[in-house]
């Protein structure tokens, strides 16, 4: 089942210095959908997280590199889209060729012993990791109480 939903996308250069651009961004789209303060301030945590490590390691011997960050603005949810590709790519195909992160997997994005990723799944509701020709980070954050609530009618059912 296909919602509709309003798309941003982004492509910042690979360094560090244009993840604040990002941040301030992503404040802004999620006041408007009604997160609340702390909700923010968690996925702007993630975001940079995902964008940290994109930028340390997708492009280590190339300073051209870029980092493409999408948005997925739905009814009851924020879906954030961190690619290190720095390549074009469909949102809703990689959307649907995503799996969830399992503990173990090997991927470039783990290098740093992971507390990034860790950091990501802590404050996000759902990340899932895509890796064919770059890293995508895929995370989903639910509007106040949507999540609950869509759990607690899968249970009574």
């Amino acid at each position: 089942m296909s919602q509709a939903y309003e798309y941003i996308e982004m492509k910042i250069p690979a360094k560090p210095d244009f993840i604040g651009v990002i941040r301030l961004t992503l404040s802004g789209i999620a006041s408007r959908m009604g997160f609340t303060y702390d909700e923010i301030e968690d996925l702007k945590i993630a975001t940079s997280e995902a964008c940290t490590n994109a930028v340390q390691h997708a492009y280590k011997e190339q300073d051209y590199g870029q980092v493409k960050i999408s948005f997925g603005l739905y009814e009851d949810r924020l879906e954030v889209m961190v690619s290190d590709s720095g390549k074009s790519c469909n949102f809703d195909e990689v959307r649907q060729g995503l799996g969830p992160y399992k503990n173990g997997h090997e991927v470039e994005f783990l290098r740093e012993g992971g507390l990034g990723l860790y950091l990501i799944e802590t404050l996000m509701d759902e990340v899932k990791i895509h890796q064919h020709e770059g890293v995508t980070v895929f995370m989903t954050k639910f509007v106040d109480g949507e999540q609950v609530e869509m759990d607690a009618k899968v249970l009574s059912t």
